[in-house]
């Protein structure tokens, strides 16, 4: 195979695959428009029926009657062979035998009216059998495809939800180390202030303790001066 053969085969390849991805797309609407089409042709098929089977009804009634008229005129024709009138009798044979022959039409078109009759209920029952299975198919479908679009939506949902949550976690635990830094901070600070001046706290012990002296006053600067006032000796 050349570069030029494989390359249509490629292209014919695709467009069908187009075409069945077109198709697959509108396959419920396309199933519902020929259950449509089957069920107007279902309809048409009903009438034809009904029609067919009224000219049986009309066709036996004429059977009927052409049926009782060559038993009526054959009772005639017994009776005028009894009272010896053989030409009376001759006439009313020929009567009766055009009798038969419409009885004999009759039979034919009932007989043939009845066979068509048998053979289009055959067929509207099985159409209608099989327009009901598609039905309950397509319904099915559906109820599939809905159920299906249900769960991806939930199954979208659930992972974009499941990502917004791994979001806030994260967030949440960044709000906790800083909580815990600030934490750490402010303790830091309480003791760099606690040992920021040791000296005066134990001074202020030693001095209530009466361990060290308080600071001069003047009283004490005072005797102090006048010590170094005295002439010496």
């Amino acid at each position: 195979m050349n570069v030029w053969s494989k390359l249509l085969t490629a292209l014919r390849g695709g467009a069908n695959e187009v075409g069945e991805a077109v198709v697959d797309g509108q396959a419920l609407r396309i199933l519902d428009q020929e259950i449509r089409d089957a069920d107007l042709e279902l309809r048409k098929s009903k009438e034809a029926l009904a029609e067919i089977m009224a000219k049986q009804k009309l066709a036996s009634d004429r059977l009927s009657k052409s049926t009782a008229k060559v038993s009526e005129y054959e009772q005639y024709a017994l009776k005028a062979l009894d009272a010896g009138n053989e030409d009376l009798a001759k006439e009313i044979a020929e009567k009766i035998a055009n009798l038969e022959t419409e009885q004999a039409s009759d039979h034919e078109q009932a007989e043939g009216f009845a066979a068509s009759v048998a053979q289009l209920r055959k067929a509207v029952t099985q159409a209608e059998g099989h327009i009901k299975r598609l039905k309950q198919q397509v319904d099915t479908v559906k109820a599939t495809e809905s159920v299906q679009k249900a769960q991806m939506a939930v199954a979208q949902r659930y992972g974009g939800s499941q990502a917004k949550l791994h979001t806030a976690v994260e967030s949440l635990e960044r709000i906790k180390l800083k909580q815990a830094e600030r934490a750490a901070k402010m303790e830091a600070s309480a003791e760099l202030a606690a040992t920021s001046a040791p000296d005066d706290a134990l001074d202020a012990k030693l001095r209530a303790a009466g361990i060290v002296a308080d600071n001069a006053s003047a009283d004490s600067v005072l005797a102090r001066l006048k010590v170094r006032a005295k002439p010496e000796a």
